[in-house]
């Protein structure tokens, strides 16, 4: 009887690393993850209501039905040694508080902007500049929202050069992990800088 040969190959413990999907009101942050997740995402959405309109700018959304009121998760696996696990935070400003619980151990962040609304990136950009937190911009290019060179973007939002700033469609899965690849060669990257700074 012949047998085929044993594999001593271990399985791969893989890395997890913990990034944030923020963005204003509305600009697809639970589509991304859901776009992309493995396992059915966690969603904490609630109808909008009218109590909340006079504080919920509808503008520009106003199909929009529902709202995350705490954070929405999910998990990709990149390759077999790499998972990320993804948290999407709430839109709205009075929901900003639990950010801060949601950004500690967070490798980087994706910002999702709209261009019909790209003012509402601006505090997502402020808050992560601010913490020290890598991030990624990336533009969803929403049907009818106009199209603008990257450059007319990154000037508008008052990037440093080095953030990056990419074109994406929330819905389509492929286009969701090549910003996911993008976020985390940017903030690993970022982390050796700091390495090597601290070493010379």
């Amino acid at each position: 009887m012949v047998f085929g040969r044993s594999s001593n190959r271990r399985p791969v413990e893989p890395v997890t690393l913990k990034i944030l999907v923020a963005g204003g009101f509305g600009v697809g942050k639970t589509t991304l993850v859901g776009a992309v997740s493995e396992i059915r995402p966690l969603r904490t959405e609630e109808t909008l209501s009218e109590i909340g309109r006079p504080v919920d700018d509808t503008a520009g959304v106003e199909n929009k039905t529902t709202t995350t009121v705490a954070m929405d998760f999910g998990r990709i696996t990149l390759r077999e040694d790499l998972v990320l696990y993804l948290f999407g935070t709430p839109g709205q400003d009075r929901f900003w508080f639990l950010w801060d619980e949601l950004a500690q151990g967070a490798l980087g962040a994706v910002v999702l902007a709209d261009t019909r609304r790209l003012e509402d990136s601006f505090a997502a950009v402020d808050y992560f500049e601010r913490r020290g937190i890598s991030f990624t911009v990336a533009v969803n290019c929403f049907d009818g929202a106009g199209r603008f060179p990257v450059d007319s973007v990154r000037a508008a939002l008052d990037l440093d050069p080095g953030v990056p700033l990419m074109m994406c469609d929330a819905r389509d899965r492929e286009s969701v992990k090549d910003v996911l690849v993008a976020v985390v060669e940017h903030a690993l990257a970022q982390v050796n800088d700091r390495r090597q700074h601290a070493t010379t």
